[in-house]
């Protein structure tokens, strides 16, 4: 099966981030973005390389600065001369998967511009629309030390990407393998495709179509209310990111094997879908609280459906 193989081909690449790889493919077929934040050198790289390349697909990096303008990103009108009328140049958002490295380091407007992209799935250059190919897929990254110089995204643009995650450090026996796999030559390599853009397309189709239960979309509802009546949050989750937490629900079950969601599946996902579209209030940071834990124990309030 096309899935187990992306699987297979990836975590042999990608050294002892099983879990971080099946939220990458989670997002992928639920047609989301993933943003991550991590130091440098752990592999966002690495992981958006791997990715285009085993499903066949075209890979752009924009190295984000803060003099990075929006036309580096959606493209150029350039006048021609020879032909008396004005031609679109591509910019660097016309790829199936994009790496967008530092987001937080480049201006607000040049974030907003990429952002719009992820939101329509189009870029507009002088008056004209030009649609981005398919699948489309933005990585994002961001340092979580580092903040002189940078502009940090504001909430209602995290709030476009469906997941947040961190890639972390290997434990030993991986970083050991993954010095093996340096020295043989292996890091060097370009994984082999299994499948194409063309079949990606067809598995989101089928992520479509998996059934989810009233009894599931009430679980999910009754989540993101306390949420928004949760007092360390200054506000709660917008309907945007319960549509997100739904979607990516049913591509994990696709994953799986499954044609229906089930309440294992919110449970898995709900805190990296949900967490970076929560604040903490004053008093909440002051306490020390962790949003992660609080998304843990507003869940298992809720009542699990039986159907």
């Amino acid at each position: 099966m096309v899935i187990e193989k992306l699987r297979e081909q990836i975590n042999s690449y990608f050294v002892g981030k099983e879990e971080v790889s099946e939220n990458l493919l989670t997002c992928l077929l639920a047609k989301g973005h993933i943003l991550l934040e991590d130091v440098p050198g752990v592999g966002k790289t690495t992981l958006a390389r791997t990715l285009s390349a085993v499903i066949d697909c075209s890979f752009g990096r924009i190295q984000f600065t803060p003099d990075t303008l929006p036309s580096d990103v959606t493209g150029v009108s350039i006048y021609n001369m020879k032909t008396s009328a004005f031609e679109y140049k591509e910019g660097a958002i016309m790829h199936q998967l994009i790496l967008a490295d530092e987001i937080n380091r480049t201006s607000p407007k040049t974030q907003a511009a990429l952002l719009e992209a992820m939101a329509e799935g189009q870029v507009s250059v002088d008056g004209k629309k030009y649609p981005l190919p398919e699948p489309f897929m933005v990585i994002a990254t961001q340092n979580p030390i580092e903040f002189l110089g940078t502009y940090p995204l504001p909430e209602a643009q995290l709030d476009r990407f469906m997941m947040k995650l961190s890639i972390g450090y290997l434990d030993k026996d991986e970083e050991i393998r993954l010095g093996k796999d340096f020295l043989s030559g292996k890091t060097q390599e370009i994984p082999e495709s299994v499948c194409d853009g063309q079949e990606i397309i067809s598995l989101q189709k089928e992520v479509e179509k998996i059934h989810v239960s009233d009894g599931l979309l009430e679980y999910i509802r009754q989540i993101i209310e306390l949420t928004r009546k949760e007092e360390s949050f200054v506000l709660g989750v917008s309907p945007r990111g319960m549509l997100m937490l739904i979607r990516a629900c049913q591509a994990r079950a696709l994953l799986q094997g499954r044609n229906f969601v089930k309440p294992d599946d919110v449970k898995a996902l709900a805190v990296n879908v949900l967490h970076h579209r929560l604040a903490l209030t004053s008093e909440a940071k002051l306490r020390k609280e962790n949003v992660d834990s609080i998304i843990r124990k507003l869940i298992s309030r809720v009542v699990i459906p039986m159907e």
